[in-house]
């Protein structure tokens, strides 16, 4: 999973990503202090995989990862370059989601770039600046396509739908909002247009909102309910607070999160609230060489689960032996789960379920 962090000059966006990736990212209170894109892969936390290695002590552990690219902030026009911004557009298009961080909190010591705080101005100015560069490359596919399709009528469907997310864009509307089919999704799979890519909308708010949803914070209610109109996600988190946890050790963040009041870090539930967004589960391989998380979009079934680990798995399918996590802890082993029937043999037609405890059998 590969998720880009958007938003206008200091908002947080660089606070956030040295929180979930433990610094590297410079911060700082002036426009435009990231200007190469920062990169960084994290593991997603599981602790069903930290139960599964006590179990099996394995050679290696490996968790589900997700890489997060966070581009300098955008302003007005920056569609048209300015900022730099068309550059820092690029590097995001092959995201499979945004994380579109909003300052919802006021301090007078932290510049903003249009003088005061109101997050949906902000939104829309950074929504704007997708749809203009969606634009561009819808016009320029919309020639080229009429072109070749007055000697292939096949191609006649992709004109009328260029031409009516032309429309769209020119009226102000994401692809989102456009409603595609499948079909018609399927028809540009090859454009990746950034105002059709899902978005998580992270509210940073102060360290009073960090324990729990601020719903008496009045930039992050009419922010929720902005999101909710376009059904998109949200999620609250104080970045400042969430880079100070990222800098202690186990212990120590375990007693900040108790004085804070606060049950888990706002990163795993960012993490968790990504993954819900996409559809996306993890089934999990366990053994004394290695326990693993494999990411895996729901609905999938058994034999392309198989895939994720190697080709050869998928081809060559048989079975899935599987047992779910929640039964192998009640019973303690493998060998028990197997004694009292738990262990199914599902074929080629299983739905993968999240958190499946999978051997798969197979034969090339």
């Amino acid at each position: 999973m590969k998720l880009g962090i958007v938003g206008l000059p200091n908002v947080g966006k660089s606070t956030l990503f040295n929180a979930l990736c433990g610094g590297g990212a410079e911060s700082a209170n002036y426009p435009f202090c990231t200007i190469e894109p920062n990169v960084g892969i994290v593991p997603v936390p599981d602790s069903r995989l930290d139960k599964l290695a006590e179990m099996y002590n394995p050679e290696k552990y490996t968790p589900a990862t997700v890489e997060f690219v966070d581009i300098a902030g955008l302003v007005k026009g920056a569609s048209q370059g300015e900022g730099l911004g068309n550059k820092f557009l690029s590097n995001i298009r092959e995201c499979d989601a945004i994380l579109h961080v909003v300052r919802c909190f006021e301090d007078s010591n932290i510049i903003h770039v249009d003088g005061s705080v109101n997050p949906i101005r902000d939104v829309e100015t950074i929504n704007y600046e997708l749809i203009l560069s969606d634009l561009e490359l819808t016009e320029k596919r919309l020639d080229k396509s009429r072109k070749l399709a007055r000697n292939d009528k096949k191609l006649q469907a992709e004109v009328d739908l260029l031409e009516r997310l032309t429309d769209g864009f020119n009226q102000g509307k994401s692809a989102r909002a456009l409603g595609l089919t499948e079909d018609e999704a399927a028809l540009i799979s090859d454009m990746p247009l950034l105002s059709a890519k899902p978005v998580i909308y992270v509210a940073n708010v102060d360290e009073t909102g960090a324990a729990q949803e601020p719903l008496d914070n009045p930039h992050y209610v009419a922010l929720k309910k902005f999101a909710e109109s376009e059904n998109s996600g949200i999620i609250a988190v104080s970045c400042g607070i969430e880079a100070e946890i990222a800098e202690l050790s186990a212990d120590e963040k375990a007693m900040f999160l108790e004085d804070m009041g606060i049950a888990e870090p706002g990163l795993n539930k960012l993490i968790r609230a990504s993954y819900a967004l996409l559809g996306y589960i993890s089934f999990l391989t366990a053994g004394p060489k290695e326990v693993r998380a494999w990411t895996i979009v729901r609905g999938t079934k058994a034999p392309q689960a198989a895939g994720k680990i190697h080709s050869d798995f998928e081809r060559g399918f048989i079975r899935a032996e599987i047992v779910a996590y929640d039964d192998l802890m009640k019973l303690g082993t493998m060998t028990a789960a197997k004694e009292a029937g738990l262990v199914r043999s599902e074929g080629k037609d299983y739905v993968m379920k999240d958190g499946d405890i999978t051997v798969f059998r197979f034969n090339v």
